[in-house]
């Protein structure tokens, strides 16, 4: 069994390590499986039908537009499909509609509610409604998957540009090491809200806007470790080889030096996203964020704040932020100590 083990490549033992760590190995199964609805939100948040049968023809309102008079209106608008008249329609002998789980999207408007928006959670609203009247259980799905995807993007730049510097500094190290930890000091020192505030009053708001500032510096975390693991393994053994043997100095970074210091850029990732996550939630709260309109867990705290006896907004966006916290920081935990070298040994 000894032997076996041994014969194990290292990325596949610290698999086995993190797997064994059962909070976070389900963590990582749960967060993946929310990725994966958030990525299909359609399919269980809309307010149009995913297929229609009517008098004998099949159509697929979730991705063509049909006018109100394809099913018996009266207008050449697009069709309502919460209309009672349309569903009348549709509900008449030989006619028949497929909707999803809930039947409202990310910003369809609930305007034959029984009570005065926010509503609190009733059979037509399951999660009740924000102050807009949209459907709370629309806006925290589709509000995730912005802040997932948000979250996503921002650690996959950020990792780029922190592997990227932290290399270029433990490697070549002297006056070129010197030179970058004086920018990225003064770097670090620049106001990173008010230059948000800046942007944001100058450009239109947009999620990409918001990617390319956060990423000016989300990078100088995580470049500080991959600089110190560089720093380190120059030195070693295998290295000097290379060098005598007239490697180039890209090949040794790339083949030899980098594969064996991405332990802290791995351990970093969860950590990372719950950083950004929090981040935009945070810019959202202060109107700062994605443009008016777009699902965000930001905004429904702002509204939770402004609504105190709607304790639904509040409390759904919250339980959505903490467990997508927990998440993560269940999974950072299990990737710290799958990757732990005293573990591994032991």
């Amino acid at each position: 069994m000894h032997a076996a083990s041994i014969s194990q490549s290292p990325a596949r033992r610290a698999w086995q390590r993190f797997a064994r760590n059962r909070l976070g190995f389900y963590s990582l199964l749960l967060f993946v499986a929310l990725v994966v609805i958030s990525l299909g939100a359609e399919l269980v948040s809309n307010d149009r039908p995913l297929l229609v049968r009517y008098q004998g023809q099949f159509y697929t309102p979730l991705w063509q537009d049909y006018p109100e008079t394809t099913f018996g209106g009266d207008f050449q608008t697009p069709t309502d499909y919460l209309d009672p008249f349309i569903q009348a329609q549709l509900n008449q002998p030989g006619n028949w509609a497929l909707f999803a789980p809930n039947r409202y999207g990310a910003g369809t408007i609930n305007y034959f509610a029984e009570q005065p928006n926010p509503a609190p959670p009733s059979r037509a609203n399951w999660l009740g409604t924000d102050e807009r009247g949209r459907d709370m259980l629309a806006q925290l799905l589709y509000g995730f998957r912005v802040s997932a995807w948000f979250a996503l993007a921002l650690t996959a730049v950020g990792v780029v540009l922190g592997v990227l510097a932290g290399a270029v500094q433990g490697f070549f190290g002297g006056k070129t090491d010197l030179a970058f930890q004086r920018f990225i000091e003064i770097w670090g020192s620049m106001p990173e809200l008010y230059l948000l505030i800046i942007f944001s009053a100058v450009l239109s708001p947009s999620i990409g806007l918001l990617l390319v500032l956060l990423s000016l510096f989300g990078w100088m975390a995580l470049s500080d470790y991959v600089r110190a693991e560089f720093l380190r393994n120059r030195q070693l053994d295998y290295v000097k080889a290379a060098r005598a043997l007239g490697v180039s100095n890209g090949a040794i970074i790339w083949r030899h030096i980098l594969p064996n210091s991405l332990t802290p850029v791995v351990t970093f990732l969860p950590f990372r996203m719950s950083a950004a996550i929090l981040a935009l939630t945070s810019l959202d709260f202060l109107g700062l964020g994605v443009p008016p309109g777009t699902p965000s867990l930001g905004e429904l705290l702002a509204q939770g704040k402004n609504n105190v006896d709607a304790w639904w907004i509040s409390l759904s966006t919250f339980g959505v932020l903490v467990l997508t916290l927990l998440l993560l920081t269940f999974m950072g935990d299990a990737l710290r100590d799958a990757l732990d070298p005293r573990k591994a040994q032991a």
